[in-house]
């Protein structure tokens, strides 16, 4: 069975670093391009960094966060520094799969919330 489970948000002060770690439950590397999503307040889940299938990197905060992954040891990491007010939220870890037919089909974590205070 498959289950993402985050953990590392909280409260902090605007400019300060934040590392939020996903812990991954079942063989899904292989098959799955993780990433990490912010649903903000009143807002639409957006990603904010992830993988693709080649390993590369996609997302919309590079630059002030970075994304990671230990496959050994089934985790996937997002280091947030310089943390802004519009940051805040909830962060989702989310693994985006395919099987060998096509088919996709995505898991999702419970998310850790992210506040960021001026």
């Amino acid at each position: 069975q498959v289950k993402l489970v985050e953990s590392g948000g909280g409260s902090v002060q605007a400019g300060g670093s934040l590392k939020l770690t996903c812990v991954v439950t079942g063989d899904i590397f292989n098959s799955c391009d993780m990433g990490w999503y912010l649903q903000a307040p009143g807002k639409e889940r957006v990603m904010v960094l992830g993988y693709n299938s080649d390993g590369t990197v996609k997302g919309t905060k590079r630059g002030r966060f970075t994304i990671s992954q230990d496959r050994a040891r089934r985790m996937v990491y997002l280091q947030m520094n310089s943390l802004e007010i519009e940051d805040t939220g909830v962060y989702y870890c989310a693994a985006d799969c395919s099987n060998p037919t096509g088919e996709k089909y995505d898991y999702w974590g419970q998310g850790t919330q992210v506040t960021v205070s001026s």
